[in-house]
């Protein structure tokens, strides 16, 4: 590349792919959305009427409906403006969304909502850091983020897979690798066309901890959620049931914004330490 130009930095929204995004996860969320996944970020967010909520990397405005409906005062943020303008369409025009960076959210009021999500979005986004820090100026003090992914030890794109032992009688989770960061193409239409992706980048458990608690959070759960669907015939029914309950899909975090001197009290040299010398600076951008 020559002195003086810059490449366009690729796309990690789906902006580009809002149509087919809009019809996998429709109105309410797809399959996994509806058993899964929105009945998790539920609970471990414990909504409540007059609270103000952030969910980050929205899309078209499922989880926000959802709080909406429960009384909440929802802010949606998509860097996807295709993605907004679906949402806004659905409703209900008390939930407010804003096309926007995840990683640069101070144009939001600091200290102002109650809790904030990110769900199945966050790897998506690189880096971490800045989000992180972003949502904890936005939140209270006390204040809870719900982070939902799919699950970085078992779904790495290209690196795991499905597969069975000789006797075809156990059905296993392959990983090739884990630990070392990294960025893979997300093909939309694989064959048809092959020229339509994002990114999904990877990272290891490790890195969310160290994020979050530079950021001045503290993780209280974590939850590892399986797939809900059942093989109801066939010989090998027994085993891949058996897998799917014992290998989750999706990884769950819920932390909280600790007060800015209890912080400092607690980690203020290792924080320091972390933020200049974390994985994420080994990531392939």
């Amino acid at each position: 590349m020559g002195k003086g130009k810059h490449r366009t930095p690729q796309r990690t929204d789906w902006g580009e792919v809002a149509e087919w995004y809009d019809q996998l996860v429709g109105e309410a969320g797809s399959e996994y959305h509806r058993q899964v996944v929105l009945p998790g970020v539920l609970r471990l967010l414990a909504p409540r009427a007059g609270q103000k909520i952030l969910d980050i990397g929205c899309g078209q405005g499922v989880l926000c409906r959802l709080l909406a409906d429960r009384g909440v005062e929802v802010t949606g943020i998509d860097a996807a403006e295709e993605l907004i303008r679906v949402a806004r369409q659905r409703g209900p025009q008390s939930i407010r969304y804003h096309v926007a960076d995840a990683r640069k959210l101070d144009f939001l009021p600091a200290a102002h909502f109650d809790a904030a999500t990110c769900v199945l979005a966050i790897q998506n986004i690189h880096p971490l850091p800045p989000v992180f820090a972003g949502v904890s100026r936005a939140l209270r003090d006390g204040g809870r983020l719900v982070l939902v992914m799919m699950h970085p030890c078992f779904r790495g794109p290209r690196e795991t897979s499905w597969g069975w032992d000789q006797a075809g009688q156990v059905q296993f989770r392959r990983v090739d690798r884990y630990l070392t960061p990294r960025k893979s193409p997300i093909v939309m239409h694989p064959g048809a066309d092959p020229g339509t992706y994002t990114w999904t980048f990877h990272r290891p458990i490790e890195s969310y901890v160290k994020a979050l608690r530079n950021a001045g959070m503290v993780i209280d759960a974590m939850q590892e959620w399986p797939s809900h669907k059942h093989s109801t015939s066939g010989p090998r029914a027994h085993a891949e049931n058996v897998a799917r309950r014992e290998i989750p899909m999706f990884l769950a975090i819920r932390a909280f914004k600790l007060p800015a001197s209890v912080w400092r009290q607690l980690s203020p040299e290792v924080a320091s330490a972390d933020a200049s010398s974390s994985s994420e600076s080994h990531e392939a951008h």
